[in-house]
């Protein structure tokens, strides 16, 4: 099941614009899943001519089981914010909590 909580999916119905892989064909437990893959993707929503891009930044995290979209951050964040965050997750622990904040939300989810 692919699960997209993003405050309005229709958002995020296209291909993004730009994605980084932060792991790929891994597989290590979390909360009874196995992680497989970890992207963050791009959706620029609109440009401004002062402001610059508005960016919506999702990770998408892909498990044994189940698969789910969540928004990561989104605002103004300059032209680099793909691979700002990227670099930020990948130097500071960020990785582990997008892990888990994604499996407590694949089983808030699923809860009636």
């Amino acid at each position: 099941m692919r699960i997209v909580d993003v405050v309005d999916p229709k958002r995020i119905d296209r291909p993004p614009d730009k994605t980084i892989v932060l792991m790929s064909s891994g597989n290590f437990m979390e909360r009874g899943h196995v992680v497989k893959n970890i992207h963050l993707n791009l959706y620029v929503q609109k440009r401004d001519p002062k402001l610059g891009s508005y960016s919506l930044l999702t990770a998408y995290v892909e498990t044994d089981k189940d698969s789910i979209e969540i928004t990561y951050d989104e605002g103004y964040r300059g032209e680099n914010a793909l691979e700002e965050t990227a670099a930020f997750l990948t130097s500071h622990l960020g990785i582990s909590s997008l892990i888990l904040r994604s499996m407590i939300q694949l089983e808030n989810s699923k809860t009636p």
